[in-house]
């Protein structure tokens, strides 16, 4: 199956971005290389570096790029662990960065990987392989207790409990194995009145599971903060979030590294030391097109933040 990602908002990236033919470029997120096949389209002299923690996004993304295989390195790691990854390649500060952080097209759309409720798979949701966690290993070892924090934190999952119960009730007469199997669970804890008001029931359910699984919001404020005081002065991040957990992060992020001082404004002098690190390109988040929406339904929730290093 080919890794095909649709980019979201890509003419609102590169603009947001604003390359310059000599920069150096991080995507943290390269998956399909739909973002980083017109950045390098944009450099001469420069230099893009693309993280994916799973290989198959990298091994599709390294044919995709192979063109421009001179000016483009690959590293198979979390986005996270990018400051460190950085410095063991001996790049200092960078003029932009790009943080995709849906999951891709491929990964949905090849039911092997087990993210979708629409296609029976084994219970697995890793995008990288290679680490032990899977979703079976959530919905058949974690406690009650475990899973509705799991489903309420990251799903937003307002009948948490009572699907943490049905869950654990299930699994004592067989292990929950497959996507299908679950997803059946989820269903059968909502009203049938109430079951298909909005959309699928297993959204939320397989949004929380996913997340808890690849640690998505583990660290992620850090690891934006982080990344933001790699840029060089005038260099640029753009982040685009798909739901509400990680746009909240993105935007508190920003908000704080936007501020100047903190100091109550009665104080003579500023005592807090803090200073504005960054300058906010879009003070609103930018949403996809009417036109986009129309050939990519995925962007519907995407919502694309950028900051310009001062």
């Amino acid at each position: 199956m080919e890794f095909a990602h649709i980019p979201v908002m890509l003419d609102e990236v590169l603009k947001g971005l604003a390359i310059k033919p000599d920069g150096i470029y991080v995507d943290g997120t390269v998956g399909g290389a739909g973002h980083s096949s017109e950045i390098v389209k944009r450099l001469t002299t420069g230099r893009l570096i693309a993280f994916d923690k799973d290989e198959d996004a990298l091994m599709a993304s390294a044919e995709r790029l192979a063109p421009y295989k001179d000016i483009v390195t690959f590293v198979h790691d979390d986005y996270k662990n990018m400051i460190h990854d950085l410095d063991a390649l001996g790049i200092g500060e960078v003029d932009g960065i790009l943080l995709d952080l849906g999951v891709s097209s491929y990964q949905l759309d090849n039911a092997e990987r087990g993210f979708s409720y629409t296609k029976d798979a084994p219970l697995d949701m890793r995008m990288d392989r290679s680490q032990y966690l899977t979703a079976f290993n959530v919905v058949n070892e974690y406690s009650v207790n475990e899973l509705t924090r799991v489903l309420w934190d990251y799903g937003e999952e307002r009948l948490a409990r009572r699907i943490a119960e049905n869950i654990a009730e299930e699994r004592e007469k067989q292990t929950i194995s497959t996507t299908l199997q679950l997803a059946k669970i989820v269903e059968m804890s909502y009203p049938a009145k109430t079951r298909w008001k909005f959309g699928n029931p297993c959204k939320r359910t397989f949004q929380a599971i996913r997340i808890e699984v690849n640690g998505e919001l583990a660290k992620l404020s850090d690891a934006i903060t982080e990344m933001a005081r790699r840029l060089k002065k005038g260099g640029r991040m753009a982040v685009i979030t798909f739901h509400s957990l990680e746009d909240r992060i993105t935007k508190n992020v920003f908000k704080e590294l936007n501020l100047a001082c903190t100091c109550p404004p009665d104080f003579p002098v500023c005592v807090c030391g803090k200073v504005q690190e960054v300058a906010l390109v879009n003070k609103k988040p930018i949403t996809a097109s009417e036109e986009e929406l129309k050939k990519n339904p995925r962007s519907e929730s995407a919502k694309l933040r950028i900051v310009e290093k001062l």
